[in-house]
Order: structure tokens, then sequence, then C-alpha cells
């Protein structure tokens, strides 16, 4: 970190100009005494930049003497003010977060009757993904030695036939990697059973991520009156902020509360005013953070490189400190190459646009920094920044792509064709995709829930005021104005705090995403809890709206203050009132989740199937079986290889229209032993035809037919899930059936030699 302490209030810009002064004065001179009072003006800048930060933390506290004896105040006075605030505040927010981790956990043990439950039926709740995740957990705990048990995993061959993986890089297994260190290093084997300690840590991160959106909107509205309403807010629409009731183990559980910390202290970094200790502080934070989200969630990079691009504009509007603003774009540069080299030399990260774009912006600045200033070249580069930087981003991207080696993120692209409606496509994988429900545009119900908490209305309140603040101050800044040195509550100027205009701009975007894509309203609603509870509870918001409205009859001051009290504190009384019955309902009531058909068909498993049996069927389906029986399967539910994707379609292909000697050649191809059809898929009545698998896969293999406007499928095949439970030839010369119940049908498939069409 170099020079990034800056004087309270102070900006670059003003110090360039102040020190650029006694320069323009000497335009007349000779060129050498011009260049040499350049010299000296440079040369006193670089000495009062030094200076500024030591100045500013000895100003600070004579300046608040000074203020105090004007109101009849102590320091001592004020110190002890000060401490009760950060103490209690500081009190709230982390009982905040222990408190919504005791209530997920109470209402995860009344949803599923944990403690009850034994250890198969505990392990059925851990569905698709999830199970994959928590087997990997189990084998690290199994295996002699933590050393040995990183070794298989980063060397697997027996979880899907023929094939060997690097778990740990194909699935980002860091979360499972240090809660198998813990639960073995704090000696918890004897206190805790494994299940409890894993989910516990999750649930742990949790009230981490809260504790951390309270202290974000405490540090913007200078109240932790805002953070409580953030919370309050967030439990009640636990529907729309969290995957946690669904997913516990899926890698964003594990990776968004360490994003949430990133962002409450990049607010910090970016207030003005901000001492040297504090700034440090949140500058390591910062670091950490960052790193540790890139590797917890192999998605992460995205994420970053919308909050590089918020920055980016927050910076070429020249509304924060560029050094600020370019030590996170070096945070981001360093945890990309360090997350390279860990995660087994990731290539997705090199080729990641936050990459690309940060290497642009990092090669713009030298470009502006090495042309001399006021020529008619750098006020041009200047006017085309961003036109600039864009250009760059997209060369480096293509270049990248072109020398390094990756197949990760590809169906990712294609996708995103197809959803943009760029291409169409009769793949199945991607048409399955299409179809989930993540990845499809936000239902009316979404908003109908963030209406009926108030939570949308308040927060598109607050937004429009920011967003009108912010245009105003870029206008000025365009202009010529300057920043102000210091923002007064009487000013009504919110737009010009840095730390506003970066969360204004980052909900936008990931508002954006949301609108597109209902996967993403995981990432964008608890930030709209914060800036809506950080809004209402700001008495600078309410200056600013009564600033525009030149309000004459009451002080608007006062009344600004007034507002900022009674406004959340009616609203925190409303939501109190409506959803907290609902919520202590949920905790009392007692519900029931029991599969007895899975359990009775994981229990045959183990009982009867060979140690060596290789199993097909659903990618879901086999998460779950490996990680109740440990057997190994054909396929997992794992959609950033192309080769598993390619395996998962093919499997699938048993709810095709397809021959019975078709489904045999594929499936003896993965050497699968056990073939298990789920009767749920095979009848499967979906609320949109066309998006059910079975149609799907008629569509893939060309099965349907179009006539006067109605499309059906035909093949001279019979649905094969259906023809093979009537038992007849050709199909009992290659399945047998050993085991069936209400949801699956298990069938051995043959050694034959021969075939018969």
């Amino acid at each position: 970190m170099r020079e990034r302490c800056r004087p309270r209030g102070r900006r670059e810009a003003g110090g360039e100009a102040a020190a650029a002064a006694p320069l323009r004065e000497q335009r007349g001179a000779p060129a050498g005494g011009g260049r040499r009072a350049m010299e000296e003006g440079a040369a006193d800048l670089r000495q009062r930049r030094k200076q500024n930060c030591t100045e500013s933390d000895k100003m600070a506290p004579e300046e608040r003497n000074k203020e105090n004896s004007k109101l009849g105040r102590s320091p001592k006075y004020l110190l002890i003010q000060r401490f009760a605030k950060l103490f209690f505040g500081c009190l709230a927010a982390v009982t905040s977060g222990m408190m919504y981790a005791v209530y997920l956990s109470t209402y995860h043990e009344r949803k599923f009757w944990f403690s009850s439950r034994q250890e198969l039926e505990r392990e059925i709740t851990f569905q698709g993904d999830s199970a994959i995740y928590y087997s990997f957990y189990k084998e690290l705990l199994k295996a002699p030695s933590f050393e040995r048990g990183v070794y298989e995993l980063t060397h697997n061959n027996k979880t899907i036939s023929l094939k060997t993986i690097n778990a740990v890089q194909q699935m980002t297994l860091y979360p499972e990697l240090i809660a198998s260190v813990l639960y073995q290093a704090s000696g918890s084997e004897e206190v805790i059973e494994p299940v409890y300690f894993y989910i516990g840590i999750v649930f742990g991160l949790q009230g981490i991520y809260v504790t951390a959106l309270f202290v974000t909107s405490w540090v913007m509205s200078g109240t932790w009156l805002a953070g409580m309403l953030t919370v309050a807010w967030f439990i009640i629409n636990r529907t729309d902020t969290t995957r946690i009731d669904y997913s516990i183990p899926s890698r964003e559980n594990w990776a968004l509360p360490y994003f949430a910390c990133q962002v409450a202290a990049l607010t910090g970094y970016l207030k003005k005013n901000l001492n040297c200790s504090a700034e440090k502080f949140c500058y390591l934070l910062v670091s950490a953070s960052t790193y540790t989200f890139v590797m917890m969630w192999e998605y992460s990079h995205y994420l970053l490189f919308v909050q590089a691009v918020s920055l980016f504009l927050l910076d070429s509007f020249a509304l924060a400190q560029t050094e600020k603003v370019h030590e996170v774009y070096k945070i981001y540069l360093f945890s990309l190459l360090l997350g390279y080299l860990l995660q087994f030399e990731n290539s997705a990260l090199l080729v990641s646009p936050l990459l690309s774009l940060v290497a642009a912006l990092m090669l713009s600045k030298c470009l502006q920094m090495n042309m001399k200033k006021g020529t008619f070249l750098s006020r041009l580069l200047k006017i085309m920044y961003i036109y600039l930087v864009l250009t760059i981003t997209l060369t480096l991207n293509f270049l990248l792509k072109m020398f390094v080696p990756h197949k990760e993120n590809e169906h990712l692209l294609k996708f995103l064709e197809v959803k943009l409606g760029l291409n169409t496509t009769k793949n199945f994988t991607m048409n399955w995709l299409l179809c989930q429900e993540s990845l499809q545009a936000p239902s009316q119900d979404f908003f109908l829930r963030l209406t009926q908490s108030s939570l949308l209305p308040f927060y598109i309140l607050v937004l429009i005021i920011c967003l009108f603040s912010v245009t105003q101050v870029i206008f000025r800044r365009i202009c010529g104005e300057p920043l102000k040195e210091t923002v007064k509550l009487e000013d009504g100027r919110i737009g010009e705090r840095p730390e506003i205009v970066y969360h204004v701009i980052h909900t936008i975007l990931l508002g954006s995403l949301a609108m597109c894509l209902e996967g993403t309203k995981y990432l964008w609603t608890p930030y709209v809890c914060m800036l809506a509870a950080f809004g209402v509870c700001s008495p600078e918001l309410w200056m600013t709206l009564f600033k525009w409205l030149r309000l004459k009859a009451v002080h608007p001051i006062l009344l600004a203050l007034i507002l900022s009290m009674a406004v959340p504190t009616i609203i925190g009384f409303s939501l109190w009132k409506e959803f907290f019955p609902r919520i202590m309902s949920e905790l009392s009531e007692i519900q029931e989740f029991y599969d007895p058909d899975t359990v009775e068909l994981m229990t045959w498993i183990k009982r009867q199937a060979p140690v060596a049996a290789v199993f097909a069927g659903s990618p879901q389906l086999m998460g779950v079986i490996k990680l109740c029986t440990g057997w190994m399967v054909s396929s997992l539910p794992i959609y950033n290889d192309d080769d598993l994707l390619k395996r998962n379609e093919n499997i699938y292909q048993i709810y095709s229209k397809r021959s019975a000697e078709d489904i045999y050649k594929i499936l003896t191809s993965y050497k699968a032993n056990f073939l298990i059809i789920e009767d749920s898929i095979c009848n499967e009545v979906g609320p949109v035809r066309g998006c059910r698998v079975k149609d799907l896969l008629d569509i893939a293999n060309g099965h349907v037919v179009c006539e006067e406007g109605d499309s059906y499928a035909y093949s001279k095949y019979g649905r094969f899930c259906h023809e093979i439970k009537m038992n007849y030839s050709p199909y009992v010369n290659y399945f047998t059936r050993v085991y069936w119940n209400r949801s699956y049908f298990v069938y051995r498939i043959n050694t034959v030699i021969s075939f018969q069409s």
C-alpha cells in the first residue's frame, strides 16, 4: 500500500491543482525555468503527500476539541459516547449473527427431525451436488491421515467409472478440507458427530454473513438501527436471500459470507475522512476476504468482475480516490494469481473477464501517467478512457483464450448465446439448463413477497434518491466543479460519498442480473435489504430529499433527524407484528421429511450389490448413492466439465424412445452393472410442457414431429423406461429386474455376447 492515506476530505485532484497553481504563474518564463518550476512543484507535492496522513491524524483531534468546546462537551465525554456507541453496535451485530445461526439450526432440526434420525436417513437429506460435497468430507475423515485423504481426492478413481478426477479442483473442495482439518485438530471426534460439525460451520458462516450486512449498513448510515432493520428484512425474506434451506453444502453458502465481509471492509475503505489505522485494517480485511472468496467458489471471479465494473465506473467519474480504487485492483490481481497456483493451475481464472479488466485498467493508468498532462493526446485519452479500457479488456481476453487452453466454462458461453436469443439449439444439456427455474426470469411471486415485507418500495425510494443525487454530482464534475472537502448534513449531497455511489452502482448491476436469472436473486436481495435499511435510517438521505423539495415550514435538519429514527422504528414494529408470529410458528411446527423408498433402495444396495458394482441412473440419484453407500457411479451432478455433461446426457437416454440395444451399448460403454429407473422422471408431469426430461430427449433425438401447429413425439421404439417394465424380449435379454418399490426399479445389466434386433 503506497500513498493510500489522504487528508480528511481532500481529494488528489485538488492537491494536484494546488501544486500546479504556482506553475501556471510561470508560463511566461523561459523553458528551462518552467521545467525547474515544474520539478519543484512535483517534489513539493510528493513531500506533502507523505505528510498528509500524519498531519490529518494530528489535526483531527484538535478540530474535534474545538467543536466540542463550542458545544460545551469535554473530550472525555465524547470518548465515552463514541465507545458506548461502538460497543453496543458491535454487541448488536454479533448477537444478530448468533441468533440467526441458532434460528437456522433450530429450523433445520424441526424440518428434518435430524437428531432422531439414523445416519442413513440424515444423509438422504443431502440431495444432488450437496450429497457429493458431503461424501468427500466423509472420505477425508475416514482416511488414515489428512495427507493421504487429500492425495486420494486429487487422484480419485473410485467415484466415477473409467475416469480419474482431481476432485479438489473439479468441485472446489477447499471448504471440506478446512472442515475436516478443524474437526480432527479440535478433538471433536468424541464430542460431536461429523455431520453436526459440518452443518454447524455452515450455519456459523451464515451468522457471519448477517453480521457483515449489519456492519455494512451501520457504516453507511452511522447508526446500528440500520443494521437491525437489515437483519430483520434478511430473515423475513429468507426464501429470496439464501438457499441454505435447500442445499446446505453448496459452494455459495460457504463463499458468500466472505464476500459480504469483503463488501463491508470495502465500504469502510472507500469512506472519506478515514484515519490511517482504520484504512489499513479495512485494506487487510479486503485482501484476506477477497482471496478466501476466490478459493471457496469456482464462480467467484464473475461476481468480483461485477464489483470491479462498479469500481471502474466510480473511478471514471472521479467520485473516489483513484489510488484506493487501484489498490483494490491489485488485490484482485494478487487473489487471481495466487488462486491459480493453489487451485492446481486453474485456467478458468486466467481467462476470466476479471483478470482482463484489471490488466486493462492497470495498462490504461500507465498510459495516462506516462503522457504529459495538458497535451492534446492526454486530453483525448481522458475523454476516451472508458472506450480504451473496454477495448483493451476485450482484446486481452480474446488473446488469453487463444493461448491458454481452457474448457471449463465453454458451456456457459453457449448457454448465454441461447439465453439471449443469439442462437438456437436442440442440445439436451443446453435446453435442460434453460428449463431450470434458477436460470429463468424471476416470477411475479418474487416481487410480491418483497413488496409484502415493504422491502421493495423502500429500496426503490432510496435508490431513486441516491441515483438522482449521484447524477447531480457527476454533472457538477463534468462542469468542472470540485467535490467538497467535507460533506455536512445540511449540504444534502449524499451522492458525493464514494461508498454510497459504489453500492448504488453495484446493486443496479446485480439487479440487472437478477431480472434475467432468478438464481442470481440470492446475490442481489441481501444488498437490497442493506441499501434500503441504510436509506431510511440515514439523515443525509432525507436531507437530500428535503433540499430538492425546499422545505421552509419545518427546519429540514430537525425533520431529517426525526424521520431517520421514526421511519425505521415504525417499519420495525410493523414487521414485528406481522412476521414475528410466522417465524415462531415455523420453529414450533414439527415438520416431517421422510423418504422410505430411497431408504429402502440404499439399504438394498449396501446389503445385496457387489462392492465393485457400478450404478447408472439420473445424476441427482447417483450423488445420493455415492454418499449413502460409497459405491461407484457412472455420472454425477457436476456441470462444469464437458465430459461429465456428455455422460449425463447419454445416461438420461434411458428415458428416451430408443431401442434396448442402444441403451445397452451406452451403459456397457461406462462399465455399468446396475440400472436404476426413477418412476418420477419416467412418468413426469411437469408444469411446462417441453421442459420435462423425456421431452428434451425427444427434441435432441429428433423424435418430435410437428403437424398442423401441434407437436408430438414419434419413434418406432417405445419409451425405454416404460417398455423395460413389461418384461418381454428383447429387453429381458439385456436387463434383469432385481429390485423394485414404488419409486425405483433396479435392473442388472446382463453380460450377453450376441445382440438381437
